[in-house]
């Protein structure tokens, strides 16, 4: 995972210097698949392998127009439960075709996932398609895609002064679903305060761009077996969340997550689930 991040960020010096009037003017469907910062994205990461589109495997929902283009909710649903019929959604990959940073998200999960579903909620900067590719186990490559209208997203103030952000950092609260049926995948929730600074955003006093400082890094596990980790990036929105499942343990056991910084900051948070 670190190796393509790298290579993410050698891509990521030459999409900046792409015209912005060039990405403007992508009108027809033809141009928005032949996105230029799309297909150095999808090489980067995937190289010349297949990825059908094929919404029975997996399936994104975002909406058509986002209300606030910093705080826009998706989510994305497998179409299988982990390890049905001997596969599962090794890793799942959030591209936001025109953001600053095109790759929001990749996740690798673990065998205490009990499903491959995610909800969280994005920065958007410009219109353009947001994708899912989920990489299944036998290497197979399924994505979904959704064209969302929203600008702004990643130069947006923040949604609380500096002060207050401050004094909240690195705060987590985990939640699990209580009400499932037995046997069946969890649903939890974790919540990150952090201002997910993008450095893109002017200090209207100072007339200094703020600081980029963001979460990079997020593990989760539960009774000392890997749920799932991903490395992402401030195309997460402020304050970032994420809706997860897990696999129920009969004895119970602890889930902890675990969450870093760009600045080199380490959270934690506990949660101990009964049987």
């Amino acid at each position: 995972m670190t190796t393509v991040f790298t290579r993410r960020r050698q891509v990521l010096g030459l999409l900046l210097a792409a015209p912005a009037v060039t990405r403007a003017q992508l009108r027809t469907a033809e141009e928005l698949e032949n996105n230029p910062r799309w297909l150095q994205q999808r090489e980067a990461l995937f190289g010349a392998r297949a990825i059908v589109e094929d919404e029975a495997l997996i399936s994104l929902q975002a909406p058509a127009r986002a209300e606030d283009a910093a705080v826009v909710p998706i989510a994305v649903r497998a179409g299988l439960v982990q390890g049905q019929q001997g596969r599962f959604i090794r890793r799942l990959v959030l591209i936001i075709d025109n953001n600053p940073s095109p790759l929001a998200a990749q996740i690798e999960f673990g065998p205490a996932s009990g499903r491959a579903d995610l909800e969280t909620r994005v920065r958007i900067d410009e219109y353009g398609f947001v994708r899912a590719i989920a990489e299944f186990s036998d290497g197979r490559l399924a994505m979904s895609k959704r064209f969302v209208k929203a600008s702004g997203g990643c130069s947006a103030p923040p949604g609380k002064d500096a002060e207050a952000a401050r004094a909240t950092l690195g705060r987590m609260r985990l939640a699990v679903q209580e009400d499932a049926p037995a046997g069946q995948p969890l649903r939890a929730q974790l919540m990150v305060s952090h201002p997910n600074d993008s450095g893109l955003v002017m200090d209207q006093a100072t007339r200094l761009y703020t600081k980029a400082q963001y979460v990079r890094r997020i593990e989760l596990a539960y009774a000392g077996q890997p749920v799932l980790k991903a490395e992402v990036d401030f195309s997460l929105s402020e304050n970032p969340h994420l809706r997860f499942w897990l696999k129920p343990e009969p004895r119970g056991g602890e889930l902890v997550a675990r969450v870093d910084d760009t600045e080199g900051r380490h959270f934690e948070q506990r949660l101990q689930l009964a049987a």
